[in-house]
């Protein structure tokens, strides 16, 4: 039995979840998420609680009751207080600033890259080398943060680049010249 899917998921007021047909729903006050389960996994709302149970003991089966207790409280969290990524853009003369719905950064390039606000992020740049990138469904909002962090991923010798906000990069030394040796 997983250790992470015997966990019971605390549901806070304002908050509903429900399972039917093999889909799980929560609704809150962000917004509503749906998940399909698959498996022989059940899932029981009992108050303010949620349990995640599986109804075999099949290896699947218990990889799965852990993923999707996982994924369940993910939902719960998202549509009750919502997900928050943030990124940081190192460079001389590199920025990004939004424009309606979308996100221009100049990082470098010789044309501006312009990315469209995907449907259920939010996408803000509180200071000209700063983003956030929040919504309520934490993969959603890591993927994007990583397609953001993807055209300019930091590079070691200088540390320019898009990275996550607290993210350490790694310095590398540059060449020697090589002189006074024969």
């Amino acid at each position: 039995m997983s250790r992470i899917g015997k966990k019971v998921i605390a549901v806070p007021a304002g908050v509903t979840v429900s399972f039917e047909n093999g889909v799980v729903t929560v609704k809150g006050p962000k917004g509503q998420l749906t998940r399909e389960i698959k498996g022989n996994i059940d899932v029981k709302n009992e108050g303010a609680e949620v349990h995640v149970v599986a109804l075999d003991e099949a290896k699947d089966t218990n990889a799965k009751h852990g993923l999707y207790r996982a994924l369940i409280a993910d939902m719960v969290k998202g549509v009750s207080e919502g997900f928050t990524r943030g990124l940081e853009i190192k460079g001389v003369g590199w920025k990004g600033q939004m424009q309606g719905n979308k996100l221009v950064l100049n990082i470098g390039y010789s044309h501006p890259i312009e990315y469209v606000q995907p449907e259920g992020i939010k996408l803000e740049c509180p200071g000209p080398t700063e983003i956030t990138v929040s919504g309520i469904d934490k993969v959603l909002v890591g993927q994007v943060a990583a397609d953001l962090r993807a055209y300019r991923t930091p590079e070691p010798y200088h540390g320019y680049g898009i990275r996550y906000k607290g993210e350490h990069v790694e310095h590398k030394e540059g060449k020697t010249s090589g002189k006074g040796k024969k």
